[in-house]
């Protein structure tokens, strides 16, 4: 089944993978829109559970035993290919799957559209909650996936490491602000993470051949390394999915602007 599914899968594709053993759906919508509906068998992932939470910058990484807590909860074992989906486009689901590769798992896709795609388009939906058996997890953090402060730093110097700002347009400016400083990380390129998806098409996102044309036209080509970022590393899900479906390497930023911003020296241009 796994062999089947890309990295980015339409519904009818999942549709057809229902009820395969080997199939973990993870579904980090909001709490209310779980209890609405959901994909039949879907885990319950709080978005809450994918951050430690803690100031200044709150979007970090949880601890390990945090993690290994959770994916114990969910029913996670390294076989499993998950599938995984929100309800808001992509950002949380994108969090989710940067997770995955922090824990080193191989075989998982993002459901294009996510929940509202699925609903709308009239398949199967159950309110029920899924209750998992737990199973027994202790992992190995790969961060190498991760950036941080001194990675940014040293971006700075090379023309091949872009950093992707996931932000409002005003954020990027600083006229928007959420820290102790506004404006942005010096040479950061601004796609803000609403323009990468479509309301039209029930929040897929665009087609990835005119994503790539944007992100060239702005200066991230190919052959360029990323690290992208947004507050708090939530909207940066979904632009970390991105770029892995169009072939770059790339890190996030966990500590995004909410640690950039405070920080009383990290250079800011606005």
């Amino acid at each position: 089944m796994s062999s089947t599914l890309d990295l980015i899968i339409e519904p009818e594709a999942l549709a057809d993978a229902l009820g395969d053993p080997k199939l973990l759906i993870v579904d980090v919508s909001q709490a209310a829109t779980y209890a609405q509906a959901h994909v039949p068998g879907a885990v319950h992932v709080d978005p809450r559970e994918l951050v430690c939470g803690i100031p200044p910058a709150p979007g970090k990484l949880p601890a390990k035993d945090k993690l290994e807590a959770l994916f114990s909860r969910i029913g996670y074992t390294p076989d499993k290919h998950i599938v995984t989906y929100d309800d808001e486009g992509g950002g949380w689901a994108g969090r989710f799957i940067w997770t995955l590769d922090v824990i080193g798992h191989q075989g998982y896709s993002y459901l294009n559209g996510g929940i509202h795609a699925w609903y709308k388009e009239d398949h199967p939906t159950e309110s029920t909650p899924t209750a998992a058996t737990a199973t027994d997890v202790s992992l190995t953090l790969d961060m190498s996936v991760n950036a941080d402060v001194n990675d940014v730093l040293a971006s700075l110097d090379d023309p091949h490491l872009k950093v992707w700002d996931a932000r409002s347009y005003e954020e990027y400016i600083g006229t928007k602000v959420s820290a102790a400083r506004g404006g942005h990380i010096p040479g950061a390129v601004n796609l803000d993470w609403l323009h990468t998806m479509d309301p039209a098409r029930n929040l897929r996102l665009k087609p990835l051949d005119q994503i790539k044309t944007t992100l060239d036209e702005l200066g991230i080509h190919d052959g360029d390394s990323i690290i992208t970022h947004c507050q708090t590393h939530h909207r940066s899900g979904l632009t970390y999915l991105i770029a892995k479906a169009l072939g770059f390497k790339v890190k996030a930023y966990d500590g995004s602007w909410s640690e950039w911003g405070n920080l009383p020296d990290t250079p800011i241009e606005t």
